[in-house]
């Protein structure tokens, strides 16, 4: 797979778990519950108006990009299965993020403290996933190193992105 088309397979990913820093708000998605253990399920940081805005706006995002580069990305798979991979990327990355959350709840790692792996990789790896079961000959175009690419890439678009979120007072930690 071509880096264009690695970066039109995670680019629906990317843009649903940027999105809720600036559209999120509302109600918390767990209500303000706690798990069995005593802590929070999520935390205050996650909200349904930021689920439901990554999700669209990560689908929007990549259904734009698939219409406008449809030739390089997956030219073998049908335009619906790039559409059900447009909406397992998105759908993925803030599952992902919300599994990232329960970890770190479960760690006692709090509301805005640092985790690097779990800050970094759940969004992307569930994302992945859910795209390998939406079109499981994504496996084979990916490979060891395309797998790898992306997630040395989310890690420093991660880190970079939260920096600026951070300068542009969108985010109160950089991380």
């Amino acid at each position: 797979m071509d880096l264009l088309a690695l970066l039109l397979l995670v680019f629906p990913a990317y843009v649903a778990n940027s999105v809720p820093v600036v559209f999120g708000g509302g109600p918390r998605i767990d209500g303000g519950r706690n798990f069995i253990d005593g802590r929070r399920l999520f935390g205050n940081g996650k909200t349904l108006q930021g689920f439901l805005s990554g999700v669209a706006f990560g689908i929007a995002a990549g259904v734009v990009a698939v219409l406008l580069l449809n030739g390089k990305y997956l030219p073998e798979a049908s335009f619906a299965t790039k559409m059900w991979l447009v909406g397992a990327m998105a759908f993925g990355a803030m599952a992902g993020d919300l599994l990232g959350s329960f970890i770190k709840r479960r760690l006692g790692i709090g509301d805005g403290e640092a985790s690097f792996v779990i800050d970094q990789m759940p969004f992307i790896i569930v994302a992945l996933f859910l795209a390998l079961l939406a079109y499981p000959p994504l496996l084979g175009a990916l490979g060891p190193d395309g797998l790898a690419f992306i997630l040395v890439l989310t890690v420093l678009l991660h880190y970079l992105f939260n920096l600026l979120a951070h300068r542009l007072r969108l985010k109160k930690v950089p991380w």
